[in-house]
């Protein structure tokens, strides 16, 4: 396992399907190296009225999906969910998508990797790449 080399602050991640109800989530996280005995670490600060417990264990299984064979200590600042469209998809989207933002912001993804990330945003995201017609 490899270990997050810098520090990833506030991934965002909100997954909201525009066409009809469907899975929402909203998480906004700190991502860190890991700490002493290296494992993924999953803290979150936020009230249960925010972002319900319920909820963690489907985020931690997308986190360990996105972020692959690194570990990372994440600490969890704010999300929100909705009772009716949340659900353990969303989340587990939601981690995905944020492990993946954090491997890009650490440099461990190529920039262009950022394009396939629908959902989140982080401060020093690159820009969508543009198309050019080459003859």
């Amino acid at each position: 396992m490899t270990p997050l080399p810098v520090p990833v602050r506030d991934v965002r991640v909100r997954v909201r399907m525009n066409a009809c109800c469907g899975p929402f989530a909203l998480v906004v996280a700190d991502f860190e190296p890991p700490g002493a005995d290296g494992a993924l670490e999953v803290v979150s600060a936020v009230s249960e009225r925010r972002l319900p417990a319920e909820f963690l264990p489907a985020l931690r299984e997308g986190l360990l999906e996105g972020l692959g064979e690194v570990t990372a200590a994440v600490l969890i600042t704010d999300g929100a969910f909705h009772e009716v469209d949340s659900s353990e998809l969303g989340y587990r989207i939601a981690g995905r998508e944020g492990g993946r933002a954090a491997l890009v912001g650490a440099g461990l993804l190529p920039p262009r990797e950022a394009d396939a990330l629908r959902w989140a945003t982080w401060p020093g995201r690159p820009r969508p790449g543009r198309k050019r017609n080459r003859p």
